[in-house]
């Protein structure tokens, strides 16, 4: 995705329309899948040109992953944050691992069987055996969650009692224990999860993944 720094007096606007470019290919994606939406369809139902999409986006798989991007509040894949402050929207991201955990689980689930999400999961595993990007951008995104979850662990491993030799392999198992089930139940419309089955989910992934960390 292409960008202008705030200080341009186009910012703006431009930002403007590249709201309106993602709602429509968004639209646009839901209702016909990736492999039958064309960037003139976008052009039009976001009321811009094909020049101006190729302003902001590169071509319909980078707009897909904005699209990804915005549904999942994730910023650009390419841009793995070092750094805390990385993570403004991550509100548990400063919590002790108690009480953080079991928010980020919720917080996950919450997003990940959200309807737009599902529905965009859906278009991919669709059409990702036609389109291969499809798969690549989503995993991409995907893994922005798990680094998220993996720099919260690095924080505060020098204070715990935690054994585990790869905390990326801690993050990427503490996402598996979550989905489990819930997002299959979800995906393939068996049972929409309560709130309830979200939050004592997440309360038993928390621990199942705090004792992972202390087991040598």
């Amino acid at each position: 995705m292409r960008t202008w720094s705030d200080d341009n007096p186009k910012a703006q606007l431009m930002q403007r329309k590249r709201t309106a470019i993602v709602d429509a290919a968004r639209e646009a994606f839901l209702d016909t899948g990736y492999a039958e939406t064309s960037v003139h369809r976008i052009a039009a139902a976001a009321g811009v040109s094909i020049k101006t999409v190729y302003r902001h986006f590169d071509g319909k798989d980078d707009l897909f992953s904005a699209v990804m991007r915005d549904a999942c509040s994730m910023p650009e894949p390419e841009v793995l944050p070092d750094n805390d402050s990385e993570f403004p929207d991550l509100p548990w991201f400063t919590e002790s691992p108690q009480v953080a955990l079991p928010l980020a689980g919720v917080d996950y689930l919450r997003r990940v069987l959200s309807p737009t999400e599902l529905a965009l999961y859906r278009v991919v595993t669709r059409d990702a055996p036609r389109f291969p990007e499809l798969g690549h951008r989503y995993r991409q995104i995907m893994e922005l969650r798990v680094h998220a979850l993996q720099r919260y662990l690095e924080r505060w491993a020098p204070s715990q009692d935690w054994k585990a030799g790869s905390l990326r392999w801690a993050a990427g198992t503490f996402v598996a224990m979550l989905g489990g089930g819930l997002f299959e139940d979800a995906l393939h419309g068996v049972r929409e999860p309560t709130e309830e089955d979200i939050t004592e989910r997440a309360r038993k992934a928390a621990d199942q993944l705090m004792t992972l960390l202390k087991a040598d």
